[in-house]
């Protein structure tokens, strides 16, 4: 009688709930099925066990500066339990139907907890705080993806947008930080250098042999303009040379 048999297939990756009448009866692996239809009304709905993503984009939200931005995340989420995720959705949708509307009550709660850790920050903070908002899963977040029969895998934003006039501001404020770190650097370099001739100063000014050295340098600067007589006296020493000619 195989006229009343009916062959149902799921493909890898799926796993398959047989329905008859709008009532679940089975279960169904990978694999290809044969069930007899005698007085069925059979409706297969394959589910995907593999990880989903999902792309939310260009939402926006006032930080706690009262500064609007953009902003768009990303949530992975993969399938735990078919049978309580069909008690969630509308039967008789098609499957991408259905999880488009799960989908929708996900991003829906990510966008809610997204928008309240932003608006507790500053914006000139935010990008020290990237940090806190790479990981957007919590346990509530988590709490109510397994009441849809889904766990969620991550969440994390994708990019934060300012305004064009804010880009501006904190352009400026980065060149003027940047500028007002290298006139400090030159301030101590001209420091450490004014230090550096007063110490030698000190050096020369109790040092004979320097004096010494001065002495000859500013003699063989004078003999190079003319001629002149010199009186060299060296403590008890005195040396007077022949007029130069």
């Amino acid at each position: 009688m195989g006229i009343f048999k009916t062959t149902f297939r799921v493909r890898q990756n799926e796993v398959g709930y047989l329905f008859d009448k709008y009532k679940l009866i089975e279960k169904l692996e990978t694999g290809i099925h044969e069930k007899s239809s005698w007085g069925k009304e059979f409706q297969l709905i394959c589910l995907p066990t593999n990880s989903k993503l999902i792309n939310v984009l260009n939402q926006e939200v006032l930080t706690k500066d009262n500064i609007a931005l953009r902003f768009s995340f990303n949530i992975q989420y993969k399938l735990i339990e078919g049978e309580k995720f069909l008690r969630q959705v509308t039967l008789g949708f098609t499957t991408a139907a259905m999880f488009g509307e799960i989908e929708h009550r996900i991003s829906n709660l990510a966008q809610v907890i997204v928008r309240s850790k932003i608006s507790e920050i500053e914006s000139e903070f935010l990008n020290e705080k990237r940090n806190e908002l790479a990981n957007l899963k919590t346990e509530e977040m988590e709490k109510q993806a397994n009441e849809l029969g889904i766990t969620i895998e991550y969440a994390t934003i994708k990019d934060i947008t300012f305004p064009k006039n804010i880009q501006d501001v904190f352009m400026t404020q980065l060149e003027s930080k940047i500028r007002a770190k290298a006139d400090l650097e030159n301030a101590r370099t001209a420091v450490a250098s004014a230090r550096a001739l007063k110490n030698a100063a000190d050096i020369m000014k109790d040092d004979d042999n320097i004096k010494f050295h001065q002495l000859l340098e500013t003699i063989t600067k004078i003999a190079a303009k003319g001629k002149h007589s010199f009186n060299i006296n060296f403590g008890e020493l005195q040396n007077k040379p022949d007029e130069a000619k």
